[in-house]
């Protein structure tokens, strides 16, 4: 057994976690570690939280929530080791936030509220997190004397390039800088395209990705627009994409041929092959 059973269970990941960084008996390659060369293992489970999520795969699910809570745990372990904090302390600052961004939620203290105080409204519930927000971060500038606090400050670098473009765009909106509805958001997709198809007239690599990314940040908005998260519908496309790519090879093995042999054509008959297949189930 690894610890009693009447150890939490947080408190024996928290003690395996501190036996593994132990430079005397812990685990070589957990000792090496480092905030910098852990970021992409972080990145990862996030990513392998939101697949089990996608798949519906509950079993899954618990498994990679544990490998995500671990990456929080050595990043905190790893704090603690400097003298900055420890995992007691970023659980009391996220509970300190909870409460503070839930005035609607709980008292200072953090005491539910009566439930006829509640606000019910979504939308409102949204536009008071989002002022807290801004009020946090304007709290801050002024703590480290800095200036005026950036209108589309708060996102996050390191987020997937999608990602970060639908938060920036919807952060834009919030300041009513934002298209009326999606007809116009197309509108803008197709003038996009056509600026695109415009700089690949041209011998500027340069212009031509420029291009491309203005298009690709229009579509982020357009998915904005028509409620769709534009990574999650991405992901799907991919995965459409890989399995009709399957499906094509298989067709093409079927009737005598290979995927590295076929030339175009036959591809494209497969691949209408396989989309018709696929609307008839």
């Amino acid at each position: 057994m690894v610890s009693p059973p009447s150890d939490p269970p947080i408190e024996t990941l928290l003690r395996l976690m501190a036996q593994l960084r132990d430079p005397d008996s812990g685990c070589a390659w957990d000792v090496a570690q480092t905030f910098a060369s852990i970021v992409p293992y972080t990145l990862e489970e996030a990513y392998e939280v939101a697949d089990a999520i996608e798949r519906g795969d509950m079993a899954d699910l618990k498994d990679e929530l544990g490998d995500l809570l671990l990456q929080v745990v050595f990043h905190a372990r790893m704090a603690e080791e400097t003298g900055a904090f420890g995992f007691d302390a970023v659980a009391r600052t996220i509970s300190e936030k909870l409460i503070r961004r839930h005035p609607h939620v709980f008292d200072a203290s953090g005491r539910p509220l009566d439930d006829a105080k509640r606000p019910r409204d979504p939308a409102e519930i949204k536009a008071l997190w989002e002022t807290i927000k801004r009020n946090e971060r304007s709290a801050r500038a002024a703590q480290r004397g800095e200036g005026p606090v950036e209108p589309l400050a708060g996102i996050a670098q390191a987020l997937p390039a999608l990602s970060r473009a639908e938060k920036v765009s919807r952060k834009a909106a919030s300041y009513g800088f934002d298209w009326p509805n999606a007809r116009e958001v197309i509108a803008k997709v197709r003038e996009e395209t056509d600026e695109v198809a415009e700089a690949l007239q041209g011998d500027d690599p340069t212009a031509v990705a420029e291009e491309i990314g203005d298009l690709l940040f229009s579509v982020a908005n357009l998915a904005r627009h028509a409620g769709v998260d534009p990574e999650i519908a991405l992901r799907r496309g991919t995965a459409k994409f890989e399995r009709r790519f399957s499906a094509m090879a298989d067709r093409l093995r079927a009737d005598g041929g290979d995927l590295a042999g076929s030339g175009l054509a036959d591809m494209e008959a497969a691949w209408a092959a396989v989309k018709r297949d696929e609307r008839a189930t």
